[in-house]
């Protein structure tokens, strides 16, 4: 054994006993000796095979073997050995048999918990509710179920699920959760929760097109058919557009909805069939299939089957039609009231109709009351009778009968205002169809009623947004054309406030109202029939989350975009297209070449010629400010011309002198006697019975002064 082992000489033999008795002493220390026989290099002459040739002696240790083997740093245990000389490892060492043993000396473990999150189990619930949902179809589950399980904060996060969910899915699941959304809305998920989804949509828009190849596509479907079932306000597109990067999909995903969908001819019916629609059929399909199950009901009396068909329709959101065409088949034919009232009755006992379809189909048919009243001469008191009997019976809210609680145009009128309306809308339509302004300004005077000068605005915009552009482009002449002829800016802003206090119900006949609304209102800025002022108080004047306050908020991005004149001149194609510096530039042209030498009745055609009658106050600012500068006064020669011949109003004469007026601190900085002339300009046309009587007291002291 020694060869192979190898041999000490009696010297080493002397160092290791030294250190193992030095090892032994020093047992008790809290920390070994690190240096302990780091100088004594104890090297075994090789014999043989003598593995632990030239290894200190502290990291030599003999195995159980006899066998001489290296061992870990500090005599750190390895296989065959017996650890650290100084093994403080308590743990290592607990043996549970023996009768010592103590359970708080073993280590302490930390136990991870996990924590709920509400959001992450409420997006866990609705995921088998969408998945039952595509499974069976059944909307009214749904819903229930939806309502059931409550976190009504959470409602954004269910249209996005909804939503993603679809569109991984065929277009029968995509039609399904379109019409989802329509039967939820309101009821079950509020106004602000359904737009709130759309956000969440379009911000995660990049993240569906990693998984899904046309998400801009298929998404843009769902926000248009979203605008078409009136659950989002086409406001929205506009709203959104501004919070996304241009860079984004979801960015591209409004483009395409406005542009490819929503611009479209047709756009609604092509968009509710695009996935192979619910009920395959138009919304006047639907209409007419209201019309047959009523006539049917009527002459069986069976409402049980009415209620069935009804429910067959697939359309709860569309539910309102039902109850306006049913009052409607109720005024018509007196015999059937009983039956009618007992359907819409057992309807809304049921959960067929809902407390809001039901409230918004009698809003519907109050608001057009005027129009009925042309075919059922009793409509207004039949409808006052219904109403009170609906009350008292429990299907309809109280809160309709109350006035506080009803739009003003919903009230009875009196009969002077019901001969008025029917008088104007043919006014209105002869307009539409001879263009002539004069002879409408005629006609209004000749009715004699001007405190209804509110309504007539209201009935002339609602009548040409039904239309197309051109009667749209006329309608915003024809307003010019009124305010500075006999409609007061109060009228004005009377008539817009009507207009967008009943805004939501014109959405449920005209797809695209609060666009429009908007631009009728901006144009109006522009047109300087109001001022933007007006617009702040028209908006303070309404509900703070109404329609109609959104659509203010719209006129008013309208007016302050960068060349909004040019393009709020052709929102309707415009009547020449031209933008207001256009025009003002072919006015300067003119009056210059006029004062060149030109001849009276050229310079009265080319004004004639420019196609705005509107605008012509300009004409009257531009030639003045040109007889100041150049000390030409044939330029008074022109204008009496002009106010002689009627292409000129007295109107647009007293608003082109009021605006050199109102502008006069100004332009006295270039032309110094500028008041001076001015004075002499107001006596010629006072004499001349250009202005109005009313301008001579709107002079300022300093201008008497300086006519003086």
């Amino acid at each position: 054994m020694a060869t192979k082992e190898g041999f000490l000489t009696d010297e080493q033999r002397e160092v290791l006993k030294i250190a193992t008795q030095n090892a032994e002493t020093l047992s008790s220390s809290p920390k070994s000796p690190r240096t302990l026989l780091s100088e004594h290099q104890l090297k075994v002459p090789a014999a043989g095979k003598a593995p632990t040739a030239g290894i200190a002696v502290r990291h030599v240790r003999r195995s159980h073997s006899g066998k001489f083997i290296r061992v870990k740093k500090d005599g750190g245990g390895g296989k065959g050995t017996w650890g650290k000389l100084l093994d403080t490892d308590g743990g290592s060492h607990l043996d549970r048999n023996d009768p010592n043993y103590d359970s708080g000396e073993e280590p302490y473990q930390l136990v991870g918990s996990t924590v709920s999150d509400p959001l992450d189990e409420y997006k866990k619930a609705v995921v088998s509710i969408i998945e039952e949902y595509f499974s069976t179809g059944d909307v009214d589950v749904a819903a229930s179920d939806l309502r059931e399980l409550g976190s009504s904060k959470y409602h954004p996060y269910f249209i996005k699920r909804l939503v993603s969910m679809a569109m991984d899915h065929h277009d029968k699941e995509k039609e399904m959760a379109s019409v989802l959304l329509s039967a939820l809305y309101a009821d079950v998920i509020s106004p602000t929760q359904i737009r709130d989804g759309f956000v969440l949509l379009l911000e995660s828009a990049d993240d569906l097109a990693v998984d899904i190849l046309d998400a801009v596509d298929i998404l843009a479907l769902f926000l248009a058919r979203a605008v078409v079932d009136d659950i989002l306000p086409p406001a929205f597109l506009t709203r959104a557009k501004k919070t996304l990067p241009e860079s984004s999909k979801g960015f591209q995903v409004i483009q395409t909805a406005e542009k490819s969908y929503l611009s479209a001819p047709h756009h609604a019916e092509l968009l509710e069939r695009k996935w192979g629609g619910s009920t395959h059929i138009t919304v006047e399909e639907v209409k007419k299939k209201i019309d047959g199950l009523l006539k049917e009901y009527v002459e069986s009396g069976y409402a049980v089957e009415a209620c069935r068909c009804i429910r067959e329709l697939g359309v709860s959101f569309f539910h309102h039609e039902v109850v306006k065409r049913a009052l409607v088949l109720a005024m018509e034919n007196r015999v059937a009231e009983p039956l009618i009232m007992k359907l819409l009755k057992e309807a809304s006992e049921e959960g067929l109709v809902s407390s809001s379809q039901m409230m918004k189909g009698f809003s519907r048919l109050a608001e057009s009351l005027d129009d009925l009243a042309l075919d059922i001469p009793s409509a207004k008191a039949l409808f006052q009778s219904l109403v009170p009997k609906a009350i008292s019976e429990g299907w309809l809210d109280v809160s309709f009968g109350n006035p506080d609680g009803i739009d003003g145009e919903i009230q009875v009128e009196d009969e002077k205002l019901r001969r008025y309306k029917e008088e104007v809308v043919t006014i209105i339509h002869e307009y539409f169809l001879s263009d002539d302004i004069p002879e409408l300004i005629r006609s209004l005077e000749d009715l004699g009623a001007p405190q209804f000068n509110p309504v007539f605005l209201k009935k002339l915009i609602t009548l040409a947004m039904d239309r197309k552009n051109r009667e749209k482009e006329m309608a915003s002449v024809l307003l010019s054309a009124l305010h500075i002829e006999i409609f007061s800016t109060d009228d004005i802003v009377n008539g817009f406030v009507m207009l967008l206090e009943s805004a939501e119900d014109t959405a449920l006949d005209i797809l695209d109202a609060s666009n429009e609304l908007a631009l009728f209102l901006a144009r109006a800025v522009i047109d300087d029939v109001l001022a933007p002022l007006n617009l702040e108080e028209i908006g303070s004047r309404l509900p703070p989350d109404c329609s109609g306050s959104e659509t203010v908020r719209m006129a008013r991005s309208l007016v302050a975009a960068r060349h909004a004149g040019e393009r709020l001149l052709r929102c309707w194609g415009g009547g020449t297209g031209w933008a207001v510096e256009d025009a003002k530039d072919k006015i300067q042209k003119l009056l210059e070449e006029y004062e060149s030498g030109g001849v009276v009745s050229e310079a009265c055609q080319c004004i004639r010629d420019l196609g705005m009658p509107f605008f012509n106050h300009e004409v009257v600012k531009k030639a003045l400010v040109m007889a100041m500068e150049k000390k030409n006064d044939s330029m008074l020669n022109l204008l009496q011309e002009c106010f002689s011949e009627g292409l000129i109003t007295i109107n647009q004469m007293t608003k082109g002198f009021s605006r050199i007026k109102d502008g006069l601190d100004d332009l006295a900085l270039d032309i110094p006697n500028a008041r001076e002339k001015f004075s002499i300009y107001v006596d010629h046309a006072q004499k001349k019975g250009w202005l109005l009587p009313s301008f001579s007291a709107e002079l300022s002291p300093a201008m008497g002064a300086a006519s003086t």
